[in-house]
């Protein structure tokens, strides 16, 4: 969900800075109906079929951005219903994370073959005569689809001359790749969680904007306003986030401005990830061990667990970036309170685990931090800075793109172990990596260092991004390579002998 879905952009962003900005400014929330009208004024809908609607797909977006539950239709009621579990000053969560809105949901149809206006019921039919199910028919006015014997292999599409055939899906199905995916009643959009590993890709994808994630903004907000010590851990695809003349010092700097003590680039923690992984590569690989996987994305990490719960062990136990920046903050600041920003929405689910929760205390996105900054009314690159960032290596910060984990570790590799031998592949997109584990699975990949990342691109495809991949990358690279550290092994701020 980039620039080319600007109005569903433009609605979510409108949200977070509403509930930014009662929060900063202690505005009540049990005011919030008022809030929907003052965001949909007037009478005329601009998205939908209805205004009414309209304002109540809204409610359930600010509900959300408190981190509420949502409802169906069967239980509307004010949108503050419930504010008493949310209007504290740490963090809340009930699940599920991402949720579907029912009544924003527009029942699109589930995945099937169609033939359309462009079929010039040719003498040769080679559609009917490539079908081997017998689902064809050749009537009047061109060829039909009997759909309930079409078993949608595709050969029709391949076999028309005129490609007056085409295969429809919805697209949030579509984009899931561990299909979580289902239907209700209403042929509305449902969730398997217990196939969902929390990706958002569906989020991104629903060109109604119907799904969305809990947010957590509120109550970072109340903990900064309450004069609590936060620090923030940003991620490495931070980077050309802000717009195209921002400079990375000016987003620390902004966030900063929001009441933030300090700012800490979590590619300090990929340092730290890139060391153990590779002395844990050396030391298992393959004489313990067949291979082993990447540790950092937790939806990567989720989908293992999930769907080969044989081989989740062999997924480095090395902590992620996230964990190892938030010990590193909170080793000399015990008290301090740690949010991380990131493209990444299973974070949050990530910062809920026993071994994670007294180290990362929020968790927002990127397009929850630009509501904030909205509230505010900061603009980053607008802002004074003269101090140089100087936290991470050039390959931990390059964790953001696709191939950077593995990268990062095989060149530590050949620091730590120069006789070891390495293969590596990555996986990108959530169906790749599931392909990549039944190849695992196989025995196909013994010996391998395999990196999985669940968005395509890699970090910088995240849900949680603000800019287009090709963008993110080109700024990812040209900062990457103006650190001081070659190596995480020439990193003086790490005590490389942890775990």
């Amino acid at each position: 969900m980039k620039e080319s879905f600007i109005d569903i952009i433009n609605i979510r962003r409108m949200v977070f800075a509403e509930i930014a900005k009662r929060a900063y400014e202690d505005i009540p929330l049990n005011t919030l109906d008022d809030a929907v009208y003052k965001l949909i004024p007037g009478e005329e809908a601009t998205y939908r079929d209805s205004i009414f609607k309209e304002r109540a797909v809204l409610g359930e977006r600010l509900r959300l951005a408190l981190g509420l539950d949502v409802r169906n239709a069967a239980k509307m009621g004010s949108v503050h219903d419930g504010i008493d579990k949310v209007d504290l000053d740490y963090r809340v969560y009930e699940p599920p994370l991402v949720n579907v809105i029912p009544f924003a949901c527009e029942a699109c149809p589930t995945k099937s073959i169609r033939i359309t206006g462009y079929c010039r019921k040719c003498l040769a039919h080679p559609c009917k005569n490539e079908c081997p199910a017998g689902a064809i028919i050749m009537e009047e006015k061109g060829a039909i689809i009997d759909q309930d014997k079409c078993i949608k292999c595709g050969r029709c599409i391949m076999g028309c001359p005129y490609s007056a055939i085409i295969q429809y899906e919805r697209p949030c199905a579509a984009s899931c790749g561990v299909k979580a995916i289902n239907s209700d009643s209403h042929n509305r959009a449902t969730i398997d969680y217990d196939k969902c590993v929390s990706c958002g890709h569906c989020i991104q994808k629903c060109p109604f904007g119907a799904i969305s994630d809990k947010s957590e903004i509120y109550q970072l907000i109340k903990a900064i306003t309450s004069d609590q010590e936060i620090y923030a851990i940003i991620a490495p695809s931070f980077v050309g986030q802000f717009g195209a003349l921002t400079q990375p010092s000016q987003i620390i700097e902004a966030i900063k401005m929001l009441g933030i003590k300090k700012v800490v680039e979590v590619s300090l923690g990929a340092d730290m990830t890139t060391i153990n992984e590779a002395k844990e590569f050396t030391d298992e690989v393959p004489e313990k061990q067949p291979f082993l996987g990447t540790s950092c994305c937790y939806s990567w990490n989720s989908m293992v667990k999930k769907l080969f719960p044989e081989l989740h062990h062999y997924i480095s136990d090395s902590s992620t970036p996230m964990i190892y920046t938030a010990q590193y903050v909170k080793k000399d600041n015990p008290n301090a309170k740690v949010v991380f920003i990131g493209p990444c929405i299973s974070k949050k689910l990530e910062a809920l685990q026993d071994k994670v929760s007294s180290y990362v205390d929020f968790v927002i996105t990127y397009e929850e931090l630009i509501g904030m900054f909205g509230a505010k009314h900061i603009e980053p690159s607008e802002m004074k800075v003269d101090r140089s960032i100087d936290d991470a290596s050039i390959t931990g910060r390059g964790y953001a793109i696709a191939g950077g984990v593995a990268n990062a570790v095989e060149k530590a590799i050949k620091e730590i172990a120069p006789e070891k031998e390495i293969t590596i592949e990555s996986a990108q997109g959530l169906a790749e990596c599931v392909k990549l584990m039944k190849m695992a699975k196989a025995g196909k990949k013994d010996g391998y260092l395999l990196e999985g990342m669940a968005c395509d691109g890699g970090c910088i495809g995240g849900p949680g991004t603000l800019a287009a991949l090709n963008r993110t990358r080109k700024e990812v690279t040209k900062f990457s390579s103006t650190s001081k550290y070659k190596s995480p092994l020439q990193n003086d701020k790490l005590n490389i002998n942890e775990k």
